[in-house]
């Protein structure tokens, strides 16, 4: 840190001491005295230097920052901005793209059950009954239907009481997740927690919000209570986005007492929690987060990993006496879901046909698990009847690169641990494999037999 233009002589002016302080950054940076990169000395240090108070410069940094002349890091520091708009780093898609000759495992499909005919049938009765009114743009009036549909599927017990009017509609669990994101965060530097394995949606979400991801440590019951408490003290945060019923990529499940512990986290801390279910394929039994502390919880939850992907409908039930930032967050964006959709939604679950699915889709997927078990379970898998996937730990001779490269040798797309890990984030040696790729069962054997048969063939080169 240079002495001439910076830092400031408080006496030559009568501005409150946070203006002088970035005037006098902001003239030490345009005249080219600090250069991009440059780092500032931490809060404390330069308040006992310029004999002010941290408060003062705590003030006068994020001002700085709001305008763009510095930039901040947790766990780094403060330095001079370069000015220019950070790369967008590439990411894996988080639709699951594949040549068409290869077999699907990446991603988590929701299987064919007979939802073509199911919802074709329900097009054809909306379009006889008409009167459906399609020519307006969507309002708040026109989705009460909708919305009281999403609280009947959901039912009160798991969520605790709510009614219609503490549901927004999203276009898919990822879009209502940002969207109850953006109702959450505030500040110059939003900072979101999660677990420190996390659907890779997680962090497309905070770029687009230019929010900060942070992990927190996980046991066997999932995010653990004290490693939160831990960094929240130390670097802050606004929202938990956890998975707590069915995590992704590793089935775990959080206890009712781990759920609690976390609560009462969140609560000392001011903490908000949205808890992504949309894994979720049963009727469970454990009580949503929104049922333990409902001042501060959101349940984020669609019909696409259990009825129907295509159909792109989410749902948020809010927190309770925050439904108003939801809906405007809604409003402001894209007005509401097509209203197409919203009826077809509707009738899917008023009529029956969506528990109809859900249950076909819940017996598929415990005969999937079964038959995958049969064949790899002697290998280190953590799995659940209810869970459309499985996690392997590879065994010793794999990596995750080569593994993934020798299983696309073979024409098998697989989803390695890497996906899941947050910059600079642990990243076991394991990878995730989907159970609901389109083919019969008789091939889907053949296909776990291939993975047992790589699997039991490591490298012949690697150092042991």
């Amino acid at each position: 840190m240079t002495d001439t233009i910076w830092p400031p002589d408080f006496e030559k002016s009568s501005e409150s001491k946070y203006i002088v302080l970035v005037q006098s950054l902001r003239a030490a940076v345009r005249s080219g005295e600090m250069g991009p990169g440059e780092k500032l000395p931490p809060v404390r240090e330069l308040a006992w230097k310029l004999g002010i108070t941290p408060g003062t410069v705590a003030r006068a940094y994020k001002l700085a920052v709001e305008e763009g002349l510095l930039e901040t890091t947790v766990g780094r520091g403060t330095f001079v901005s370069s000015g220019k708009r950070e790369e967008v780093p590439e990411e894996v898609s988080l639709v699951a793209h594949m040549a068409s000759d290869d077999l699907n495992l990446r991603g988590i499909r929701v299987p064919d059950v007979g939802q073509d005919s199911i919802i074709q049938g329900i097009m054809r009765k909306l379009g006889a009954e008409g009167g459906m009114g399609y020519i307006d743009c969507p309002t708040p009036l026109k989705d009460v239907a909708a919305r009281q549909a999403v609280v009947r599927w959901i039912g009160q017990d798991r969520v605790g009481r709510f009614t219609e009017d503490e549901v927004v509609l999203g276009l898919g669990a990822q879009h209502t997740v940002i969207l109850t994101l953006q109702a959450c965060l505030h500040g110059a530097n939003p900072i979101i927690l999660t677990e420190e394995l996390a659907f890779p949606g997680v962090r497309h979400a905070a770029r687009l919000l230019r929010a900060q991801v942070i992990g927190v440590p996980m046991d066997a019951e999932g995010l653990r209570p004290d490693k939160l408490e831990e960094i929240l003290r130390q670097h802050g945060g606004q929202v938990l986005l956890t998975a707590a019923e069915t995590h992704s990529p590793t089935t775990l499940r959080t206890s009712l007492e781990r759920r609690r512990e976390i609560a009462e986290v969140a609560r000392r801390y001011q903490l908000q929690i949205i808890e992504d279910d949309c894994h979720t394929v049963t009727r469970p039994e454990l009580p949503a987060y929104r049922a333990i502390c409902p001042e501060r919880a959101w349940y984020v939850s669609s019909l696409t990993k259990s009825v129907s992907a295509a159909m792109r409908f989410g749902f948020v039930v809010c927190a309770k006496g925050q439904e108003g930032a939801a809906q405007q967050v809604s409003q402001s964006s894209f007005y509401g879901l097509p209203l197409p959709m919203l009826d077809i939604c509707a009738e899917l679950i008023n009529s029956g046909q969506a528990e109809v699915i859900r249950q076909r889709v819940e017996d598929r997927v415990r005969k999937r698990v079964q038959l995958a078990l049969n064949i790899l379970g002697h290998w280190d898998v953590q799995w659940r009847p209810d869970v459309p996937f499985i996690w392997i730990r590879l065994p010793r001779g794999w990596r995750c690169s080569t593994f993934m490269l020798a299983c696309g040798n073979e024409g098998i797309g697989i989803k390695p641990a890497d996906e899941f890990a947050l910059p600079d984030g642990p990243v076991p040696n394991a990878v995730r494999i989907g159970l609901n790729p389109d083919i019969a069962d008789r091939e889907f054997e053949v296909a776990m037999r291939k993975l047992s048969d790589i699997l039991s063939k490591p490298p012949a080169d690697v150092d042991f």
